[in-house]
């Protein structure tokens, strides 16, 4: 298999002075461009060329914004009839044709009994806005202003979402463990793990001297991207719904990586059954454009005008973008592709484990998969527990999958998960190619640190 296209002769030079300039000119801050020094100039579906010539298969499709990958002909078209049509392009939040067409495809796939009673908030054109506008909504319906989230959690970059996510440091937020198999952090796994992290969330909220006081929602991930590709059980997930029910705490879904069928159900709550009060989201329902929304049920409904808003939350391409990909995933059973397929890929990802002993956990829900690298040789027998991350491996292998014409991103407590977020239209053919060249790239990397 061919990994590469080889660059016309002038390519490099246009592709190296632009890779130079961005590196002096952009902040410190930027994070894919270090990892990823690409610079793509065309897309279609899951391949991306580059100015330099080469393709790549991408398996990040924009931290899961791309559910229907690069540059889909009903993204194209939707965008294409909203700009020969001479509509408005920036109305704040009026009414038009474009946006009502939006809410309604989104409300036909939104889990039952929330959409009955639903209510709409645009926010900014990022997930992390979408958070602060959830936490404030919940924070004004209840009169409480703690907040209740969960170790590993990733809720955006802004204050109040970074807030509630795992590094924060001395804010309004109750941490609660959650739960996994391969690092319990009650060191057992399984359903009893999940159940002692169950009973603690209980403990938490019922003991008078816990030092929690009574908190305004509780937010959760019904699968830890960031935190390293980490499905919540679904036992867990149903107890949270009851725990929170019966205390009059909102709950708060933060969809915006697991939605629109990524995870092999279309939204990801529903692999569980549960109904949450709030739905934080985002990426994916632009259709790859900005977009970003709260939808909640229709008592929490407490705003007065304008307590929340945001200039450039009436974009109209974005929602026809949206309303085209969430029709296509729901017309073509886009979701429940994801599933089989994601469960196929895992198979053969775990299969993998089976002869290496640096792949340390396989996981993953639908076409969100995290493979977790550890240093076998660093364990210590005598301490519980599986063998340490092992960040340097994860990173080569990045490089080493880049060179083969893979591009897939890094994560996990110390950045030791690969992930796969390939668009939900892969085919089996382009699985097995993404497959066999991240085990080609594993197979570099471990001959060059040495591992097994």
């Amino acid at each position: 298999m061919a990994v590469t296209e080889p660059a016309p002769a002038a390519a490099p030079v246009a592709y190296e002075g632009i890779l130079r300039r961005q590196s002096a000119r952009e902040s410190a801050a930027r994070t894919y461009a270090r990892a990823l020094p690409i610079v793509p100039v065309r897309a279609r579906g899951l391949t991306i060329e580059g100015a330099d010539g080469r393709r790549y298969l991408d398996c990040l499709s924009g931290a899961g914004t791309l559910a229907l990958g690069h540059n889909h002909p009903v993204v194209l078209e939707a965008i294409r009839k909203v700009l020969d049509s001479g509509a408005p392009l920036h109305i704040l939040d009026l009414a038009t044709p474009v946006k009502d067409s939006f809410t309604t495809e989104l409300f036909r796939t939104l889990p039952p009994r929330l959409a009955d009673r639903a209510r709409i908030q645009f926010c900014g054109p990022a997930g992390t806005d979408a958070v602060e506008a959830a936490l404030k909504l919940v924070r004004t319906a209840t009169g409480r202003s703690d907040v209740l989230a969960f170790t590993g959690a990733y809720h955006g970059m802004t204050a109040g979402a970074l807030d509630a996510s795992g590094g924060a440091t001395g804010v309004r937020v109750a941490r609660l463990p959650y739960p996994q198999d391969y690092r319990c952090p009650f060191g057992i796994g399984g359903s009893r793990g999940a159940e002692l992290a169950a009973r603690w969330t209980e403990n938490v909220l019922d003991d008078p001297k816990s030092g929690v006081p009574g908190p305004a929602g509780m937010i959760l991930e019904p699968v830890q991207g960031e935190g390293g590709v980490i499905p919540a059980p679904d036992d867990w997930l149903r107890r949270m719904r009851e725990i929170t029910a019966a205390r009059s705490i909102p709950l708060i879904a933060d969809e915006v990586q697991t939605g629109v069928g990524r995870t092999g159900m279309f939204w990801a709550v529903e692999h569980s059954g549960i109904t949450p009060d709030v739905m934080v989201l985002s990426k994916a329902i632009g259709g790859s454009l900005p977009l970003a929304v709260v939808v909640y049920r229709d008592d929490l409904d407490a705003w007065g005008p304008g307590a929340h808003a945001g200039t450039f939350r009436g974009n109209q391409l974005a929602m026809a973008a949206g309303a085209a990909t969430l029709a296509y995933v729901r017309e073509n059973r886009l979701a429940e592709r994801a599933g089989v397929l994601g469960a196929r890929m895992l198979g053969q990802l775990q299969g993998l484990a089976a002869e290496y002993a640096c792949i340390g956990d396989v996981r993953g829900r639908g076409l969100m998969i995290g493979i977790e690298l550890v240093d076998p040789a660093a364990e210590d027998p005598t301490a519980p527990g599986p063998p340490p991350a092992a960040p340097e491996l994860a990173a080569d292998v990045q490089r080493e999958c880049l060179r083969r014409g893979l591009i897939v991103e890094l994560g996990g407590r110390h950045s030791s998960v690969v992930r796969l977020l390939p668009p939900l239209t892969l085919t089996d053919e382009q699985a097995s190619a993404v497959l066999d060249r991240l085990a080609d790239a594993l197979a570099a990397a471990m001959h060059r640190h040495h591992v097994e």
